[in-house]
């Protein structure tokens, strides 16, 4: 695996989750690690900066702040709620959105016009959402299939130049996500994943290190993982308990 070591990532929402161990993962490997969050007390990264992708001048002051860089790892989002479509609200739709679709789009404009250098690298973290609808959940369905677009179109806007593009896309992934959609509710939370055997943050951070661990000429285009138990969106096999 090639080594990190001179190289400076920027990674949002790495306060917790996919985002805290992606952080760690790229330390481990020698790079420079600048972690955003909005709950920055909680970031373990080298610089901690302070971050709300859903505000346009938190980003501008972070990207500005952070200066250079060689990777950008787009981390932050969030579902809320697990109901049919029409029961849905106003609120938490924009509040999806922002974050998972404004703000990583935002985030990557303001860094490929002010600070990612050449060759550099770019990962987004979509879903398996983003390829397969499951019931239930209309809104962040939707919002990662618009990453998996933005993530292609941002491909043929930079052929030509030194920078990758890699979208890593997981299935059930035991973090706090579940948490946040259900309101902190710990036990819808933790039925999510009752009789399986769910990913970890670190199986999907250790996929994002192999896509920027490869030497620079190799592009890692989509890395898609799921659980043993998992095969779509939707189908999830459950073992009764002992």
């Amino acid at each position: 695996m090639r080594r990190l070591d001179g190289t400076t990532a920027i990674v949002t929402g790495a306060s917790s989750g996919i985002g805290a161990a992606t952080a760690r993962m790229l330390a481990e490997q020698g790079a420079r690690v600048i972690g955003g969050a909005r709950r920055v007390e909680r970031l373990e990264t080298e610089v901690a900066l302070a971050l709300d992708v859903t505000d346009p001048e938190s980003c501008r002051a972070f990207v500005d702040t952070a200066g250079p860089c060689d990777i950008l790892v787009n981390a932050a989002g969030l579902a809320l709620g697990r109901e049919p479509f029409d029961r849905s609200s106003e609120e938490d739709e924009r509040a999806v959105f922002e974050t998972n679709v404004n703000g990583l789009v935002r985030m990557t404009r303001l860094v490929l016009q002010s600070s990612l250098r050449e060759p550099g690298h770019i990962v987004n973290t979509g879903s398996i959402a983003g390829r397969w609808a499951y019931p239930n959940g209309a809104t962040y369905i939707a919002s990662k299939f618009a990453v998996r677009g933005f993530t292609r179109a941002l491909r043929e806007d930079l052929l030509g130049r030194d920078i990758r593009v890699t979208t890593v896309d997981a299935g059930l992934v035991e973090t706090g996500f579940s948490v946040v959609r259900f309101r902190g509710d710990e036990a819808a939370a933790k039925a999510v994943y009752e009789g399986t055997r769910p990913l970890s943050a670190d199986d999907v951070a250790d996929a994002i290190l192999y896509a920027v661990t490869r030497p620079t000429h190799v592009v890692v285009d989509e890395l898609v993982l799921m659980s043993i138990d998992q095969s779509s969106g939707a189908r999830v096999h459950r073992r009764a308990a002992d």
